[in-house]
């Protein structure tokens, strides 16, 4: 654990799901001191070595058109707020040679991204207005299918990507923002490899071979991925990495994916409010997953896509419940040692560890 702890203070330390700006919108969290509940928080991410986080502006996907654009600034707004209240701890990164500074001065890079194309509100011009935000990666589709591409947890609409979800994909690439292909569709990820001429990333996904979950990436799916110069960022949530888990996990997705409250802006908050609190409540469970389940996802993805194209995405702060021993971020160094025991080389976990992350930040972003 000592050898674990001084990698993991090596590493560049990135996580590209994490869903802790929902804390700072909903409770105006203090994530400068270490938090009784939830998964996040300062100190618990140098505890932990994970120095540049991916921060999610999740919009549930009952948020429709410009209610989901006023709620995705609403999340901007308190990542903000946190950014400026404290630029001694935190600042935030919009390319990898910012995570390199920020992380070498000793502080966390944040850098943010979207869940969800519904966000966009089917319209070019706000994703470029997001990019000019600095938000540097958005997931294609989220637990239901959007007017222009398929979810994974959804009866498929538009066979894939529609053509304008073809032109969302090439304005992303243009742009420099990062085509996440967590939640979506298999069909929906072959569009977006094939269209796309930067490598894409899985932010928070998992391994079907493992855990047959829509969620989770096939084999094919892996190599595919691999072969396009992306990334995968195993996701810890146990409904992904355990069988034993997976059917609470369908049921949890599908209630999910059906909420349907009153489309006026004050009922959205309030029932979305409610439902970060009863997650929050469960947050400390745990679900029918070990770390080991965690480590044998790593591992499989790493034998069928390779060393250069597997990382973490963990979804803290995003899940219900969580693997034992694994029940926060601060317990990342237990994911390190793990790996040491099972014969990765340092080099290999700090790739792992970050370092795959940031050289697709460098291919897409271009710094």
């Amino acid at each position: 654990m000592a050898r674990a702890r001084r990698i993991q203070s090596e590493a560049i330390g990135i996580d590209t799901h994490i869903d802790t700006a929902q804390r700072l919108l909903y409770e105006n969290v203090d994530l400068t001191r270490k938090l009784a509940d939830g998964h996040v928080d300062l100190p618990r991410l140098r505890e932990g070595g994970m120095h540049a986080p991916f921060f999610s502006l999740w919009v549930p996907v009952y948020y429709h058109g410009a209610e989901a654009v006023r709620r995705t600034l609403d999340l901007r707004d308190a990542m903000q707020s946190f950014l400026d209240a404290h630029p001694d701890q935190i600042e935030l990164a919009t390319s990898a040679s910012d995570i390199e500074r920020i992380v070498g001065a000793r502080k966390i890079a944040a850098v943010l991204t979207l869940e969800g194309g519904h966000q966009i509100d089917d319209d070019l011009r706000v994703l470029r207005m997001y990019y000019r935000l600095g938000i540097r990666a958005m997931t294609l589709a989220h637990f239901r299918n959007n007017n222009w591409a398929d979810s994974s947890t959804d009866k498929p609409w538009h066979n894939g990507l529609t053509e304008f979800g073809k032109q969302v994909v090439r304005e992303m690439n243009r742009l420099g923002m990062m085509v996440d292909i967590s939640h979506v569709s298999d069909k929906t990820f072959y569009d977006a490899i094939r269209i796309s001429v930067k490598p894409v990333i899985a932010s928070h996904s998992s391994c079907r071979a493992l855990t047959d979950m829509p969620r989770n990436m096939t084999d094919d799916m892996l190599r595919a991925l691999a072969k396009n110069g992306g990334v995968v960022g195993i996701n810890f949530y146990p409904g992904f990495i355990s069988e034993k888990a997976s059917q609470a996990s369908r049921q949890h997705i599908a209630a999910q994916a059906s909420a349907l409250p009153p489309q006026n802006a004050k009922a959205l908050d309030e029932y979305a409010a409610n439902e970060h609190f009863k997650d929050l409540a469960a947050s400390g469970k745990h679900g029918d997953a070990t770390l080991e389940d965690a480590l044998n996802h790593i591992d499989h993805a790493v034998k069928v896509a390779g060393i250069d194209h597997v990382g973490i995405g963990s979804d803290w702060d995003g899940i219900d419940k969580v693997p034992a021993g694994l029940e926060d971020v601060s317990k990342m160094p237990a994911v390190t040692a793990g790996l040491l025991k099972r014969g990765y080389s340092e080099q290999d976990i700090k790739k792992i560890m970050g370092g795959n992350f940031l050289r697709v930040m460098r291919e897409v972003i271009g710094k």
